[in-house]
Order: structure tokens, then C-alpha cells, then sequence
């Protein structure tokens, strides 16, 4: 009977093992490296500014994101390079906030910082995190947290926080972090953008209900759900476990997490609409990936059980591997900016967003974390 018990262990566990298998780390890389080769040539001078319907500072919150995906590249693939390409782009930004702006109060003002602190750590040069921790002492002074009015800013900001608290040993980062996520969570639009019944978050107050979908069902936009996600996943992994509202950071977390895989396509993507397949459905990158890295981190890291969600991110992943990224590298599959299924459409394999740069970045996040799975 012992044999039997171990044999089938045996089976099992290699059953498992191969499970993970369904890619090489070189296969990531080399998907990671191609994608991120196109986008370095087009843009070999990182303070060069971007232009669309206006021309703005190139570390706006696109341009943020992308280096957020560089940063996690670079820890699984430390080229030079990268690193003095998210160097140079912080330099020719003074490792300021948009603008210049030190004492912005908009999260998407705030979320280069993120990487002048990841830098930082690299180097620790005073003049790398002294305007973002200026920024966020001066939100923290003025004693307002109700800041965060759509859950984008749960992304652009939220894990700034955390990151300052651990690098400069700080509690009180983490305690107004837990403010405003607070007032985001329970207050905003009069009772919170978050619904616990279906584990999901509305995107602003526009979209609580009564507002509806097309089939009547609540209105959950994938990218903004998947900000929330990759948030969580960034704040987790920072922050100490003694902390109070750890728990709950978890908690919602893992709903979110759980109500993941029954939304996802039989292709592997996520529709831009959660709960209305129907109202501009079809497949969408950066939500995906978005949710591909914030899966595949708790996976990686215990908090997700393998068994339950390795399936839904091999075929997510699979889906931004084989489908989004073009054989030259571009990154096809990406809604524009917005902030709802309506926005940026359509979305099709050539067609060029209005960004080409916060996409890859959620890409390069996923697969960062892709890697280490397989590895």
C-alpha cells in the first residue's frame, strides 16, 4: 500500500512539475527581449517627449509603467542597458514627477517614482529619491487621503508607499498607505469601488450602480481591475507581515485573484469587459498580462495554489507570447487609454495605441514573473 501511496505521489508531483513546463526560460527571454528591442530603438533617447494629441514629458504614467516592466526584466536579465536606459530617462527628468511637479497630489504625476526608488536601491544617490519622498511627505503632511478617486491610482501610487517605507524604515508609509487605499476601497463614490460579492473593482464612481453593462451585468473594465491586482502583488511583496492591514491587502487580493480564471477567454486573453464578453469583446494584452504577472507572482510565491491557477496562466501567457507580440516585436492586442471597454477601439493585432509604452511594460512584469516560474 506504502508503494502504491508513493508511486502515485511520484506521478503526481512529476505531473505537476511538467505542468510548469509549458515554456523554456529562454523562450521567455527571448519573447521579452524582442518585444523589448523594438521599443528601445524607437525610442533611443529616453527624455524624448512624447507626442499624440498633445505633447507631454516622457515620464508620464505610460512611460512609468514601461520602466516598471524594464526594472523586472533587468532583475531576471541584468543587461546593462537596461540599466542605463532607466537611468538616463530618470537624468534627463531630474528624478522628479511630471513636470517637475514636487508637490503633485495626481498618482499618475507620482508613479515614475517608483523607479527612481527601485534605482536607488541599485545606487543609493540622495538625488534619486529625494523629490519623490518630498512628494509623498508633503501628501502625507496635508493630512487629505481621498486622492485616489479611480483605481488606476491603486497602481501609480500604492506601492511608492510601501517602497518608501521599507527603504527608509518608516512606518508611517505604510499607515497612510492603508488611508487612502481605505477611502479608495470603502469610501469613494459613497460606499468604495470595490464589490466583494463578485470580488471585482468598479473603475470610478462613474460605474458603481446603477450604471450597467449592455447585458445588465455590473461594468468591470480589465485593464483597471488588473492595476489593482499588480498593486496588491507589488505591496505584498514589501510589505512586513506584521503590518495591521497586511491581512486584508491579502484578502483582497486573492478574491480578486479567484474571480479571474472563470472571466477568462478559451484563447487565453481577458475581454476588456469582465462580466460582457458581447460589448466590445475580443482579445486585450495589457489586462491580460496585467493579470498573467499578479497570478504567476502568487503562484511563485505561495499565496496561490498551483494546481487551481497554473492553467489559467499558461494559456494567458501562451496568448501574449504567441499572439500579442509580432514577430518584429511589436505588441499587438493593446486598448488605447481610457477607462472603459468603449476606449481605445479596436483593438486588433497592427493596430498602434495611442501609447505603444505601458503595455509592454505590463508584459515585461508577466513575464518576469513567468521566468522564475519555469526556472
Amino acid at each position: 500500500m506504502r508503494i502504491i501511496t508513493f508511486i502515485v505521489c511520484v506521478f503526481y508531483a512529476v505531473g505537476t512539475l511538467h505542468g510548469q513546463h509549458f515554456t523554456t526560460t529562454g523562450e521567455v527571454l527571448e519573447r521579452l527581449r524582442l518585444a523589448n528591442e523594438y521599443f528601445m530603438r524607437k525610442w533611443p533617447d529616453p527624455g524624448k517627449t512624447i507626442i499624440t494629441n498633445k505633447e507631454r514629458r516622457a515620464n508620464i504614467w505610460t512611460r512609468g509603467v514601461y520602466y516598471e516592466g524594464l526594472m523586472a526584466l533587468y532583475a531576471i536579465d541584468p543587461q546593462k542597458q537596461y540599466y542605463d536606459y532607466a537611468v538616463e530617462w530618470a537624468e534627463k527628468h531630474h528624478w522628479k514627477p511630471v513636470r517637475g511637479e514636487i508637490y503633485t497630489r495626481h498618482a499618475d504625476n507620482q508613479n515614475c517614482g517608483m523607479t527612481y526608488i527601485d534605482l536607488y536601491r541599485i545606487d543609493p544617490q540622495p538625488v534619486r529619491i529625494a523629490a519623490i519622498k518630498a512628494n509623498i511627505d508633503s501628501v502625507i503632511r496635508s493630512g487629505r487621503f481621498d486622492d485616489w478617486t479611480w483605481i488606476d491610482a491603486i497602481q501609480m501610487a500604492m506601492p511608492i508607499y510601501v517602497k518608501l517605507g521599507v527603504t527608509m524604515k518608516d512606518k508611517k508609509y505604510f499607515d497612510y498607505m492603508y488611508k487612502m487605499y481605505h477611502h479608495i476601497k470603502y469610501v469613494e463614490g459613497g460606499h468604495g469601488l470595490y464589490n466583494p460579492v463578485d470580488g471585482l473593482w468598479w473603475r470610478d464612481k462613474d460605474f458603481i450602480p446603477p450604471y450597467k453593462e449592455p447585458n445588465g451585468e455590473d461594468c468591470y473594465w480589465s485593464r483597471g481591475n488588473g492595476w489593482v491586482l499588480a498593486a496588491l502583488a507589488l505591496v505584498l511583496q514589501e510589505l512586513p507581515r506584521e503590518d495591521p492591514h497586511y491581512t486584508e491587502y491579502l484578502e483582497d487580493y486573492r478574491s480578486l485573484a479567484n474571480a479571474l480564471p472563470p472571466l477568462q477567454r478559451a484563447d487565453g486573453f481577458w475581454n476588456v469587459s469582465l462580466h460582457d464578453p458581447n460589448h466590445f469583446g475580443g482579445k486585450e494584452a495589457s489586462g491580460t498580462a496585467l493579470f498573467v504577472y499578479g497570478l504567476t507572482w502568487g503562484v511563485n510565491n505561495g499565496l496561490l495554489d498551483q494546481r487551481t491557477f497554473l492553467p489559467t496562466i499558461k494559456k494567458g501567457w501562451e496568448a501574449i507570447s504567441k499572439e500579442a507580440i509580432q514577430p518584429n516585436g511589436f505588441l499587438g492586442y493593446i486598448q488605447s487609454t481610457g477607462k472603459e471597454p468603449k476606449d481605445g477601439q479596436p483593438v486588433t493585432a497592427d493596430r498602434v495605441p495611442d501609447f505603444e509604452d505601458y503595455g509592454l511594460g505590463c508584459v515585461l512584469l508577466a513575464g518576469s514573473e513567468i521566468y522564475k516560474l519555469v526556472k
